[in-house]
């Protein structure tokens, strides 16, 4: 039986929303959310913090938390030394992003299942994208992946081209999937991971996961139908509210 811990890292500087993790969401901070929906998927969740401000809020409300170094280039750094300092027996770590409340046990249980594939190193989330102007932001990077589920690629470009048709009618010809920044990793690939150098598509793309592919880690993609809603600046807050409210109504 495989064991998973989730991790969620947390900042709280951010230059679009500072202290967003501590953001109020429907009378509870944004990181309690994240952190309970984590702990009710999985049974174990620690944040992952290096501001003392988030680790006291959040040992206030009973979860569990962990002080990392202020210095980590990316979350998945932060991750790794949380799951030493926790000393976890976990054979799969989910990486949980602190901005994500609606995070659903649905996408949880789909990334989880990913593992039950032996070659399965890395597992992550797509989703159809529904519009093509969707697809053209650069800011939702797309995903290719072989007959298996396996990634082949993330772009913030529009991956394939589809020759021979308009632009407007390429969602019509292909599938495009969206990468939704929901991460699970095997204990030791982890580790292995935060042991490389960037690498020349992840730095042209400003895409961390590239580095693992062009290592030759292998990423499996897990699809779901739910939408969340990330929480990147005050206004997506107010969006998120008004989410929640209708959800409740």
């Amino acid at each position: 039986m495989m064991k998973f811990i989730g991790i969620i890292p947390a900042r709280y500087a951010s230059s679009r929303f500072p202290g967003k993790p501590l953001a109020v969401l429907g009378g509870r901070s944004v990181i309690q959310h994240v952190y309970e929906k984590a702990f009710a998927a999985l049974g174990e969740a620690y944040v992952a913090t290096d501001d003392e401000r988030i680790y006291d809020a959040v040992r206030a409300f009973g979860g569990k938390v962990v002080m990392t170094r202020a210095d980590h280039k990316s979350g998945t750094d932060r991750i790794e030394e949380a799951c030493q300092k926790i000393g976890t027996d976990a054979d799969v770590v989910i990486n949980i992003q602190g901005d994500e409340p609606f995070v659903a046990t649905s996408q949880i249980e789909t990334i989880k299942s990913l593992f039950n594939h032996p070659q399965t190193q890395i597992g992550t989330l797509g989703k159809r994208f529904e519009s093509i102007e969707a697809v053209m932001n650069p800011n939702s990077p797309k995903i290719a992946t072989d007959k298996n589920g396996f990634a082949l690629y993330f772009s913030r470009s529009v991956i394939p081209y589809v020759r021979g048709k308009e632009q407007g009618e390429w969602l019509e010809h292909f599938p495009y999937l969206k990468h939704l920044g929901i991460y699970a990793y095997r204990r030791e690939i982890l580790h292995e991971i935060t042991q490389l150098p960037q690498s020349p598509l992840e730095i042209a793309e400003s895409l961390e996961q590239l580095r693992w592919l062009e290592n030759g880690y292998r990423i499996r993609v897990g699809l779901t139908d739910v939408e969340t809603i990330g929480i990147d600046t005050p206004e997506d807050l107010q969006r998120a509210e008004d989410f929640l409210r209708k959800k409740q109504g």
